[in-house]
């Protein structure tokens, strides 16, 4: 019986292809075993999204390669390298990484099982790259799947790739352009999900906005434009029908696009009841000239106006945003144009990325690149500002009644915090673990909350 090992990094995206495989390989008759010194084969699903993702897989890749060498047990033991840092650098990484047994990208997922039996029935063979040139896969219902997550808990990726062309972003380059699964499909999941009693139901993809929108006929949205749900399916049918689902339950919504957003969708949130009030939103900047060079599809009127449409159309609602600081031509005007947007809108959650340059990006080529101590000051003053904000909003949480879902033991999560990225709630040690339950807020500390 072969064993195999796992290091899942990177993104929930990433991690649902890590659950896909682990299907795969069960479903083949192999066995997962999380001590690398027993495993027969040992894959490595890397990220590349950023350079520190980078940094974080290539260092996992030469951990597992020294062990190996250090390791009599691990003498044999094969070693594969998946995910995006695969598919990126399809062509660089065989003669940067000889050791490597093999390189497989987005669309060998599916086939883990038959390609680590290749590998098995070999003694020593040449390195193999698998990896595609242009990915197309995209999951279904019925596609075997472990989950590596908690039992109350799930993602659900709902399309693959993306068609924005965001000057700082490689995405679409590695996962290729934007593909949305079938309505039909995700509802099926998701009740399957529920009936084995998952109590919040994630949606993700690179842009959950732009769902269904790619197989609609004739012209396709533009961005900024009203988008009528009368032309086939978008998340806005989709939402209406995961809502009408019998049971009790959350649903999330994870990596929206500004540009794609529509009355149609404030108000499928708004009448859904299942829907956690709560959106993840990323807005990268609010100044035109960054927005602008970004490529970003929006403008700063379009994104202020967005925001008061969002909150008066759903009550209640907590945002979760992300900004860049230090893009290349960010001038001191535009940065402090941020701050003082972070100060006003005093966002419930929210993160900043310090500009990473990515080759074979439009950014990389731009002038006016910024000086790393001058990124890193912009990040720690704009740090700052959403601090302020965040306690701001969790100071008028004391007091106030809130639905949780317990993590663990003592530790809980409310409708504003998604999962691992976002802050928790401190409950009672007794509240049972996968849950629901109805607490009151007594304090805060810092970012977290802490019920009575």
């Amino acid at each position: 019986m072969i064993k195999v090992g796992l290091v899942s990094l990177g993104c929930a995206k990433n991690l649902i292809d890590s659950e896909i495989m682990v299907g795969h390989l069960q479903q083949a008759g192999m066995t997962m075993t999380p001590e690398a010194d027993l495993a027969d084969v040992l894959i490595i699903n890397t990220c590349s999204f950023i350079d520190m993702a980078k940094q974080e897989s290539v260092g996992a890749v030469h951990e597992a390669v020294d062990a190996r060498g250090e390791s009599k047990k691990r003498k044999r033991q094969k070693i594969i390298v998946a995910g995006c840092l695969s598919q990126r650098f399809a062509q660089e990484l065989p003669g940067l990484m000889p050791e490597v047994d093999a390189f497989i990208g987005l669309d060998q997922i599916t086939q883990i099982a038959p390609i680590i039996q290749g590998l098995m029935d070999k003694d020593k063979g040449e390195q193999e790259n698998l990896v595609t040139r242009q990915p197309q896969y995209i999951p279904d219902y019925d596609t075997p799947r472990f989950r590596l997550t908690p039992k109350h808990f799930a993602y659900i990726k709902i399309a693959e790739g993306c068609n924005h062309p965001c000057s700082f972003c490689i995405i679409p380059r590695i996962r290729g352009r934007h593909r949305s699964r079938t309505q039909e499909s995700v509802v099926k999941e998701a009740r399957q999900l529920i009936e084995s009693g998952v109590k919040e139901i994630n949606l993700i993809s690179q842009d959950t906005t732009y769902f269904g929108m790619d197989k609609w006929e004739g012209e396709r949205p533009k961005p900024r434009s009203g988008v009528d749900s009368s032309k086939g399916e978008s998340l806005s049918t989709l939402i209406r029908e995961l809502n009408a689902i019998p049971g009790d339950f959350w649903i999330r919504l994870l990596y929206t696009h500004p540009a794609h957003w529509s009355d149609d969708l404030i108000q499928a949130i708004a009448e859904s009841p299942k829907v956690a009030r709560y959106i993840d939103i990323p807005l990268q900047h609010i100044s035109d000239n960054m927005l602008t060079l970004m490529k970003r599809e929006t403008d700063g009127a379009y994104i202020r106006g967005l925001l008061k449409r969002i909150r008066k159309g759903i009550p209640g609602i907590a945002i979760r945003t992300t900004f860049i600081v230090g893009f290349p031509g960010e001038t001191e005007a535009d940065f402090n144009e941020l701050v003082q947007f972070i100060e006003d809108e005093k966002f419930e959650r929210a993160g900043v990325f310090n500009y990473s340059r990515e080759e074979d990006t439009r950014a990389a080529k731009m002038e006016g690149q910024i000086h790393h101590m001058t990124r890193k000051a912009r990040w720690n003053e704009a740090m700052r500002s959403i601090q302020r904000g965040v306690e701001h909003v969790n100071r008028q949480q004391v007091g106030k009644k809130m639905r949780v879902l317990v993590e663990e033991p003592g530790v809980a999560r409310s409708e504003m915090d998604a999962p691992d990225i976002d802050t928790t709630v401190f409950v009672d040690k007794k509240l049972p673990v996968g849950s629901f339950a109805d607490i009151t807020i007594k304090e805060w500390r810092g970012y977290d909350l802490v019920a009575g």
